[in-house]
């Protein structure tokens, strides 16, 4: 038997003004789906994405999660990461993780003590542990590298345990090694906790290599009418996945996008290597 669908979007269209952005944006997502989000810029992908998290409103049709429609404001029950992540430069990995909590749990003050700040300290060295940044949790956010960044990014996310987790083009601006590692890391995650989660990315290997579904949006004018047209949903693919003895495109996928990564950062390396080369030889 089929998951029931987590989110239903019927006929949503959104305009600034005399600007159309999307448009007849139909979907319905199961619970547990990890649906990958493709298209060109300015096609309203991470317009679609603050709809799902109530950050903006669409002017036309509904938005419904699970069977009742969506919350006018943003609910713990859906986190976003975004590619750049936001966290304050004077506290630590873990004090950054704790303070959100703390201000939820104490509203009064914005501060625990005693036995429940130890508690808030324990799920947040569980959540470390579980993202692999146990190592780092003292540092601060400028002794982090870009994937320590982005596993912070993560952490903030997963710990008010959402339901549905959005990530707009979250390893972007990641090496290939990197990626590659956070690719590991999310898929865990997601099969771990089973959360739905929409993610948007520029990389159609990626959106392969990850999604259980992929998803284009795109303006279906073209010429001088595409930059006053709006985008909408034009290609919705399911992505199976591998089965014993049965030939599988996603699969496929998998295995090019992962060599293709490989190669990349082994060439990488060898460019590293060879302009110190050069530089020691000139010197």
């Amino acid at each position: 038997m089929s998951a029931p669908n987590l989110v239903e979007v019927s006929g949503v269209g959104v305009s600034y003004g005399d600007c159309p952005v999307l448009k007849r944006v139909n979907l319905s997502v199961a619970e547990g789906a990890f649906v990958t989000i493709v298209g060109a810029s300015g096609c309203g992908k991470s317009t679609f994405l603050r709809l799902l998290l109530s950050q903006e409103r669409p002017t036309a049709g509904t938005i419904k999660m699970a069977g009742a429609p969506l919350p006018s404001r943003p609910t713990p029950d859906r986190g976003i990461v975004f590619q750049r992540y936001s966290v304050f430069p004077h506290l630590t990995v873990t004090e950054n993780l704790i303070l959100p909590l703390e201000i939820e749990r104490a509203r009064l003050f914005g501060r625990t003590y005693g036995r429940q700040r130890r508690v808030l300290r324990e799920e947040v060295q569980a959540t470390l542990h579980h993202i692999g940044l146990t190592p780092a949790r003292d540092r601060y956010p400028a002794q982090l590298s870009g994937g320590m960044q982005q596993r912070l990014a993560i952490a903030q996310a997963l710990l008010k345990k959402p339901r549905i987790l959005l990530l707009d083009e979250p390893f972007g601006a990641l090496d290939p090694g990197i990626r590659r590692d956070m690719h590991e890391l999310l898929l865990s995650l997601w099969q771990e906790t089973g959360m739905t989660i929409f993610m948007v990315t520029h990389d159609i290997a990626e959106a392969f290599k990850l999604g259980t579904r992929l998803i284009v949006f795109d303006k279906t004018r073209g010429g001088e009418e595409a930059a006053t047209s709006a985008a909408t949903i034009t290609y919705d693919l399911p992505l199976r996945r591998p089965a014993a003895g049965v030939p599988d495109l996603a699969a496929d996928s998998i295995r090019a996008a992962d060599t293709l990564e490989r190669a990349v950062s082994m060439l990488g390396g060898e460019t590293k290597r060879e302009a110190k080369k050069e530089e020691g030889e000139a010197s």
